[in-house]
């Protein structure tokens, strides 16, 4: 250890990276991550763009290499690789990366799809228009310089930016502990914000707001809700929901196909990225209904077409891809930035605080460097003046003077006649006014300039000027020339005094600015806000990602429950043996069916006279040969209670409307009415529905709306019809009326009601007969008496196990205790009247029984393909 030091001395290791640590994290805070609230800056996107006008290369000269002005802003004032300070000037280049451009290139400067930029050898640059509002009156002493890196030349601390750099281009960074990231807005958004802030200093956000009502970002796209925004306003922190925006357009030649076509991106998705990843979830059955995928993009702007397979929903596929992609992305808003050299996080009126605290210096420093030249120039032209009303004197000296430097020393030594220069003063009204004092430059010592005695000492500076004045100016016109100078230049350092004096003055000069600027770039087409906004935005639900589509939905006797579309069963001749549509178990069947769509709503009554709520597409799919999954799995059910009757809300129902109704059977005959909207707030616990009597069970409910009759059927084959008013409606607790009169061991099998005459009831029995028969036959008998013959209950037919009304367009679904389910149409069953057998509809197998049967409504058989019924 001698050998390297002369002294040793311990150091505590937590103190030392206590202090290396805290001088690293500022270094990086400072000078690298985060920009200034000023002018939104960091350093190196300062310096380039500095370099950059040092170098005269502005909008409206020719364009230079990238490579030299990367090699002038890394040998000045960067001192750090070449690729970093290009990648900043890239991006400063990017159309989808900055909202406006501060640098205009030339050449391949990369693309939306993540491609790299050219060389920098090969591509050029020069200053955008708007960046020349930032470097505006940097050379008026506007803001501080420091050294360099190595002090050989002055760099701005801040630039004197006339437009809110931060808010409209807005700036991410990673820090030490801390990290910062503002989305892009609109300038005339925040121009209108910013004046109202410096009229309104006691303004609220929620003013701002109104405004500034979101970000508005390069690559356009769609902003989804503003809660998020709104809260990142008003804290500092906050979420922005963006979205592609797309439309839909219809392919193939008889455009029966739809494609999603993508106009838009979010901020900073890469296009490419985006496409693989869609590839990658439709190749992994992620995504559902994709058959192809093109980018079509070009010159004129971006177009990707997602192509969709026959009949998939375009809205559900779109959902799915919000969902599973960056179609829909987040910005996360933290706006944290540079105050006085610390970080601080701001909310957007402190924001635009800053910004106008920073306009107000810039302008006032401005003011008192126009001041000062203008009272140089003032003082100029009273010693020019003076020597035009003394020139013989003056040109006896200078011939007789050996050297300049001796004539200067004797013209600086007299004392020479002003009245010329008190006659320009007289000549100015501010001059009159203010005196010969205030327009005397701040560091001339008194004993230059006017003196108490009325005469006039030349300063230096004016010795010098004289000294080198041409022949010319001794002229007439020169004279008039020179006098009204002065008087322009008095009035001009009375104005600006006037400023300095006048806060407001400060205040109208910046509010001009600013509207020059935004009618400057608002008339360009440039300036329109280019990201919509939807207000009425909500979160994406399981829902909106599932297809509409008609399923099947079945219960076992044994509460196994599942869904199958549609589309699984092919129509048939009636008699047909008919497909598997549940694997049951020898002591189980199948003991309800309807069809209903994804997005419908399921009531589900159990038993014990109690309701659960559920939704179609909750209930799982399975295949023609699985059981499903049990219903017990589904809804906490008490013991000894399953699910008896489900009732799907379709259409208008979805929403409860006041007037419509839940008609409720039981098997012993009760019926009761309740209003539908006593049931459109359940709770997962489930609740009443009926009060049920022991050894009564709930056997069919309908909906209903006042207005019409109400069928009960029996399984010894009799219905009878009353007029749903006979019943009037009940609360959930409510233990109902008597609806129909039965025999001992006799039951209420079906619950139908009568919507229009025209139709005819389909009467099913166990052994897989039934009929049709006119509705018009089932004449009203008094609420709860024993009805009329609906299908004589032969030993051939046994018991009634299903009705239901039918039209001659309609195609029925046919379920045996065995799992075999059949679709036929209406129109091959026979209409017969009400005391007959009818006819074979399904040829039940030994040891089964048909279980039930249901209405498909409106089926296009054009499109079936059918299958022969058995000989």
């Amino acid at each position: 250890m001698d050998q390297f030091a002369k002294e040793t001395v311990p150091i505590s290791l937590e103190e030392e990276m206590r202090k290396s640590y805290l001088d690293y994290a500022m270094s990086v805070i400072v000078g690298r991550a985060l920009p200034d609230v000023r002018d939104g800056l960091k350093p190196v996107h300062r310096r380039v763009l500095y370099a950059m006008h040092e170098m005269n290369n502005v909008w409206n000269r020719p364009y230079l290499k990238c490579a030299r002005v990367v090699g002038d802003t890394m040998g000045k004032f960067h001192p750090h690789g070449d690729s970093s300070i290009y990648d900043t000037l890239v991006r400063m280049a990017q159309d989808f990366s900055l909202r406006y451009t501060l640098v205009d290139g030339q050449g391949n400067f990369g693309s939306i799809d993540g491609d790299s930029a050219a060389a920098m050898r090969y591509t050029e640059c020069r200053l955008d228009k708007i960046a020349g509002e930032i470097l505006a009156d940097i050379d008026k002493d506007t803001v501080d310089f420091q050294p360099n890196y190595d002090g050989k030349e002055k760099e701005p601390t801040v630039l004197p930016t006339r437009i809110p750099n931060l808010l409209i281009n807005g700036s991410s960074g990673i820090a030490v502990g801390m990290a910062t990231n503002i989305p892009p807005h609109n300038l005339s958004e925040v121009i209108a914000g910013a004046m109202h802030v410096l009229h309104n200093p006691d303004c609220t956000i929620d003013e701002l707001i109104e405004l500034i009502p979101a970000p508005d970002f390069p690559t356009a796209g769609i902003i989804y809700g503003v809660s998020g925004v709104r809260d990142g306003y008003r804290t500092g922190r906050g979420r922005v929901v963006m979205r592609a925006k797309t439309h839909f357009e219809e392919i193939g030649r008889d455009g029966a196909r739809t494609a999603i076509i993508i106009d838009e991106l979010p901020y900073q998705v890469n296009k490419k990225s985006l496409l693989e990843r869609i590839a990658e979830n439709v190749r992994d059955k992620k995504l559902e209904g994709i058959s192809d995928i093109r980018d079509e993009s070009d010159k004129s702007g971006m177009r990707v077409v997602i192509e969709l397979k026959r009949g998939e929903v375009p809205e559900v596929v779109l959902n799915n891809l919000y969902k599973q992609t960056q179609l829909q992305d987040t910005f996360g808003m933290n706006m944290v930035a540079l105050v006085n050299g610390q970080p601080k996080l701001l909310n957007l009126k402190q924001m635009l605080e800053c910004f106008l605290s920073h306009r107000r210096e810039v302008v006032t420093r401005r003011t008192v460097f126009e001041l000062r030249k203008a009272r140089d120039r003032g003082h100029m032209l009273e010693g020019l003046a003076v020597a035009l009303a003394n020139i013989d004197d003056f040109i006896a000296i200078i011939k007789a003077a050996p050297s300049p430097p001796v004539a200067k020393v004797e013209l600086m030594q007299q004392a020479w006649d002003s009245s010329l220069v008190r006659e320009m003063l007289n000549r100015t009204e501010t001059g009159a006014a203010g005196g010969i004092e205030a327009f005397r430059p701040e560091h001339l010592p008194k004993h230059y300039g006017m003196q108490p005695d009325g005469l006039y000492k030349l300063s230096d500076e004016q010795a010098q000027e004289i000294l080198q004045m041409r022949l010319q100016r001794l002229t007439g016109l020169e004279q008039d020339k020179i006098v009204n100078e002065y008087k322009e230049v008095m009035t001009h350092i009375a104005d600006l005094l006037d400023i300095l004096s006048k806060p407001e003055r400060v205040t109208t000069i910046i509010v001009d600015e600013m509207t020059a600027i935004k009618s400057e770039y608002a008339d360009n087409g440039k300036d329109a806000r280019r990201s919509a906004i939807e207000h009425n935005a909500s979160d994406l639900e399981t829902e909106d990602l599932i297809t509409p589509q008609d399923m099947v939905v079945t219960l076992s006797h044994s509460g196994y429950m599942k869904s199958q579309p549609v589309s699984e069963y092919r129509a048939q001749k009636r008699g047909g043996r008919g497909k598997q549509a549940m694997a049951t178990k020898e002591d189980d069947w199948i003991d309800q069916l309807f069809i209903a769509n994804t997005h419908d709503y399921i009531l589900c009554f159990s038993n014990r006279g109690r309701m659960y709520w559920l939704k179609v597409w909750e209930v799982p799919q399975g295949s023609r040969n699985s059981r499903g999954k049990p219903i017990v799995n589904m809804f906490p059910l008490q013991d000894n209670e399953k699910i008896t009757v489900v009732l799907p809300l379709q259409g208008e129902n979805r929403t409860f409307p006041e007037d419509h109704y839940v008609f409720m059977s039981t098997s012993l005959g009760t019926v009761k009415k309740t209003p539908l909207r006593d049931f459109s707030n359940p709770r997962k616990a489930g609740i009443i529905a009926v009060d049920l009597d022991e050894g009564d069970v709930l056997v069919g409910a309908a909906l209903t709306d006042g207005k019409h009759d109400v069928m009960l059927f029996s399984d010894a084959g009799k219905a009878v019809r009353f007029d749903e008013n006979d019943v009037r409606p009940m609360g959930r607790t409510a233990r109902g009326v008597r609806g129909m009169n039965l025999e001992e061991g006799q039951e209420v099998i079906a619950l139908l009601v009568a919507e229009n005459e025209q139709q005819t009831v389909l009467t099913a029995t166990e052994n897989g007969f039934g009929k049709r028969t006119p509705i018009t036959e089932y004449t009203r008998h008094g609420r709860g008496t024993k009805g009329m013959i609906a299908i004589q209950t032969s030993e051939r037919n046994g018991k009634v196990v299903a009705a239901t009304l039918v039209e001659p367009s309609d195609e029925i679904m046919l379920i045996t205790t065995g799992g075999v389910l059949i679709r036929t149409r209406v129109s091959e069953i026979r209409e017969m009247g009400r005391a007959t057998q009818g006819v074979t509809l399904i040829a039940v197998e030994d040891g089964t029984k048909l279980s039930g049967l249901q209405r498909i409504v409106e089926t296009d058989l054009e499109e079936v393909e059918f299958e022969p019924a058995p000989e």
